[in-house]
């Protein structure tokens, strides 16, 4: 049985494809989005509704408060048993979401190590710029692989490198563990740019500010909500350090950046067949994609 994967940027009709694909195959969706594992970050994410789920059975979204910390690592576990779960059931599993690097710690032969405590605490007073300068000096492969702006990410290469003597890029293989087939949704950048500045729009509609006020006013600063899309420039605007118009281009302009970086981590770490979404009448693109799942399907 094969597990459906299906991607792409915002707004290009993934959670819509993935329930009338659920419905015709007898699956379950798995959330592939690092945002909406967290309970209460509905609006900013553009959160499924449980209206919209149409009684499919969605795994792992809401399973964590934004004040509790989830990993990478925690999620490849998280996936994996919900694939085997499904599997046992004879339904399909769906993974929906736009993080490719959640698609690829769970569904590829993606090792993480336990690193202890005292290992990252020699680390944790270095500058970013220091971190980064160590990585490159020892390991100059790595240095290009790791986001250079996440300093655990910097700390965890340096500290893998040195205790495995090999690059931390070297630890991701294209060794697929599952049966997979790669669904990209896609259209044209103009359009999408066009899509996402909507979409923001009619967040802010739907009442996004009062949202993140919410949170704003507990005195939440943890990591989803200082930086998360939506969130964390609506903080800069509580916080009188940008206007709430500049707050509302910002998101639109992150959001577009976010797509862009999307596209490339998809393009260059899994093998994805796309589709263009066809907005006038998305029937055409359930039917396309239909018909590449059934010809590709060997149970």
């Amino acid at each position: 049985m094969k597990v459906i994967v299906i991607t792409g940027p915002t707004g290009v009709g993934k959670t819509k494809l993935s329930v009338l694909l659920a419905k015709k195959y007898d699956g379950e969706i798995i959330n592939a989005d690092a945002m909406q594992v967290y309970r209460d970050l509905n609006i900013g994410t553009a959160k499924i509704t449980e209206e919209e789920k149409e009684g499919v059975p969605h795994h792992l979204f809401d399973i964590k408060n934004v004040n509790e910390e989830y990993s990478v690592y925690d999620y490849q576990k998280d996936c994996r048993k919900k694939i085997e779960e499904i599997i046992q059931r004879d339904h399909v599993p769906i993974l929906v979401g736009g993080t490719g690097l959640y698609i690829k710690s769970a569904l590829y032969d993606y090792q993480f190590s336990d690193y202890s405590k005292e290992s990252k605490e020699i680390y944790e007073d270095k500058s970013l710029e220091e971190l980064n300068e160590i990585l490159r000096e020892i390991d100059p492969n790595g240095a290009c692989f790791v986001d250079q702006n996440n300093k655990r990410r910097i700390i965890n290469a340096i500290i893998y490198y040195q205790e495995n003597g090999k690059s931390i890029s070297q630890n991701h293989t294209n060794q697929l563990l599952y049966d997979c087939i790669f669904i990209g949704l896609t259209t044209e950048r103009d359009n999408l740019y066009r899509i996402i500045n909507q979409r923001v729009d009619k967040m802010i509609d739907m009442g996004l500010v009062d949202e993140v006020k919410n949170f704003y006013d507990q005195k939440i600063f943890t990591k989803p909500l200082i930086g998360g899309i939506g969130y964390k420039e609506l903080y800069q605007y509580f916080d009188k350090d940008i206007s709430y118009e500049d707050a509302i281009d910002s998101i639109k302009r992150n959001s577009r950046r976010y797509a862009k970086r999307q596209y490339t981590f998809f393009r260059n770490k899994l093998d994805i067949k796309w589709f263009n979404t066809d907005y006038s009448n998305f029937c055409n693109t359930v039917n396309e994609v239909s018909v590449y799942i059934e010809n590709n399907v060997v149970n």
